[in-house]
């Protein structure tokens, strides 16, 4: 009989997390659990980031045409935190996608 050749081990890619680590390095989750409490903690992270991002949009979009210089500083420092947290989510998610290709 035959012996069978094992099977090519498929290099994992880590998940993205919705936070940064140390120095705002990225975080990655290693892991063959799907669902485990740190994916389940990330995937609320990310669903709160998002709402966040939307809420402070929204306010943006209703302060602009009479802010004072002060207050558009602090708005564009919080849209620049929301939108590096939507971008993150978004790479986050779409290499999960493109693992399910």
């Amino acid at each position: 009989m035959g012996q069978e050749s094992p099977q090519p081990q498929l290099a994992r890619e880590g998940r993205l997390l919705p936070w940064a680590g140390a120095g705002g390095k990225p975080c990655y989750l290693l892991t063959d659990e799907c669902g485990g409490p740190v994916s389940r903690l990330a995937d609320v992270t990310e669903s709160i980031q998002l709402g966040m991002g939307t809420q402070l949009l929204a306010h943006a979009h209703a302060m602009l045409p009479d802010t004072p210089p002060g207050d558009l500083r602090f708005l564009a420092e919080r849209l620049t935190e929301a939108l590096r947290d939507a971008l993150r989510v978004a790479e986050s998610r779409g290499r999960r996608l493109n693992h399910l290709n």
